[in-house]
């Protein structure tokens, strides 16, 4: 007998939006229903036309902790994706102390988390230049893959990987089946381009620009595609900021490369006409460039040519945004926006005539599929778990940086105009946030 029976007139099913009843038992989705299709004696939570959707799954997530949890941990991380409808993250193995580049630092992560987190967690290992034969033991102990560097990572316990690293490793990647995260900007042609700091002021944008430019990202994305597809080995470039690397991409795929591509919000919402001198709250790294950029980017996401969306979730402490000075040279490159991830993207998605089940591919079933969690998580159909989030697609509001749940209230997204109210996010078919208020912390670390 089903617990619970969840009827709306949006669900989102990944075979188009439509009314329903979900029948919920044991934390699982027993059978997609219609919507006047009610057994007597089982409690139903009628939500009206509030959307029913997979929950958020957030692949590119900082929490930093153990080690770093003045910058972000996962009690404050969790809860803003619990608040913001995102029901699983997959942690990256960088800016925690000690890093996920070995089974001691995963068993640091695991005990940092216990008791703490609000939604499930994962993990992502750390390839770093030495540590290759760790890499074996990291996937046995349960990492959903690997992320390396090549360029600067930004903190000195994870160092970034050469060409001639990765391509070290491919082999044993492709034999473990486990896929090869990339930030992808050589180091070398960054060296080069940061000597424009020496021509003017560190506080302008565009010399910020200059130092990362296109060719960083293209030379990478090149390189990373000929070695996974020599080798066989499954590859997913992280934050793709410049729409000139999809040639190149599109070239590998013909070829019968396996590899995935995520970008980010702000490379789809920003661009770089609209960033004034100082403003250091929007760095990342890779950065933000061109208003026709990101018309291209848009373009390659819904032509499947970008499968997913993460957040890049990377807040640090505010004194390391640099906020004072307003120096692009020393602020922290990362942006903070968990929380807020589903309204920016459906904002700017549905005024494009982007529909639930596209925003639903992007941001649940898509990132699943390269977490390797697509039989349990991602859609909704019978049998997978029933983390959903519930929410209004019509209502609109401001976002306040001071009522965001994650643990520094830095973000450049403060005091825009959203749409998309999260409701409700359920964790196997429990509330784990309801209106503005938060159950016990519930979730469970997801190992492979």
């Amino acid at each position: 007998m089903a617990e619970l029976i969840i009827q709306s007139r949006r669900v989102v099913t990944g075979e188009g939006t439509r009314p329903a009843c979900l029948y919920i038992q044991d934390g699982r989705i027993e059978r997609v229903a219609e919507y006047d299709d009610i057994q007597e004696n089982i409690e139903v939570l009628a939500v009206g036309d509030s959307v029913v959707m997979p929950g958020l799954i957030d692949a590119h997530v900082h929490i930093n902790e153990p080690g770093r949890s003045d910058w972000e941990g996962f009690e404050t991380a969790t809860r803003a994706a619990a608040a913001g409808g995102t029901t699983t993250l997959v942690d990256m193995p960088l800016n925690s102390i000690p890093a996920t580049t070995s089974v001691a630092g995963l068993e640091a992560k695991l005990a940092a988390a216990e008791g703490k987190c609000h939604v499930d967690v994962g993990f992502w290992g750390g390839l770093v230049p030495g540590n290759l034969e760790e890499v074996a033991a990291l996937d046995a102990a349960g990492v959903l893959g690997f992320k390396c560097f090549l360029s600067p990572s930004g903190v000195d316990e994870f160092e970034n990987v050469s060409m001639a690293d990765v391509e070290a490793a491919m082999p044993l990647l492709s034999e473990l089946g486990a896929p090869l995260l990339c930030h992808s900007e050589l180091s070398d042609v960054i060296e080069s381009a940061e000597q424009v700091w020496a021509s003017g002021d560190a506080r302008h944008y565009g010399l910020y620009l200059a130092s990362r430019p296109p060719s960083a990202e293209v030379q990478a994305v090149a390189g990373l595609c000929e070695y996974a597809g020599r080798y066989g080995a499954r590859l997913h470039i992280v934050h793709l900021s410049s729409a000139s690397a999809l040639p190149f991409l599109r070239r590998a795929r013909e070829r019968g490369v396996d590899v995935s591509v995520e970008t980010c919000p702000h490379y789809l919402v920003f661009s770089s006409d609209q960033i004034r001198n100082g403003q250091t709250h929007y760095k990342c790294a890779p950065p933000i460039r061109s208003r026709g950029n990101a018309e291209q980017l848009w373009k390659a996401l819904a032509a499947g040519e970008i499968n997913l969306i993460g957040s890049d979730h990377s807040p640090c402490p505010p004194e390391l945004k640099c906020l004072d000075s307003g120096r692009f040279d020393q602020a922290w490159g990362g942006i903070a926006s968990l929380q807020l991830s589903l309204p920016i993207m459906w904002t700017a998605a549905s005024a494009r005539g982007h529909s639930l089940d596209e925003l639903s591919r992007w941001m649940s079933a898509e990132p699943a599929k390269l977490a390797g969690l697509s039989e349990q998580k991602g859609r909704v159909a019978p049998g997978m778990s029933a983390d959903l989030v519930i929410w209004d697609p019509e209502a609109e509001f401001t976002v306040d940086a001071q009522a965001l749940e994650h643990r520094h209230k830095v973000t450049p997204y403060d005091g825009h105009r959203l749409k998309g109210v999260v409701q409700m996010t359920l964790l196997r078919g429990e509330p784990v946030y309801r209106e503005g208020a938060f159950s016990t912390p519930v979730g469970r670390p997801i190992l492979k």
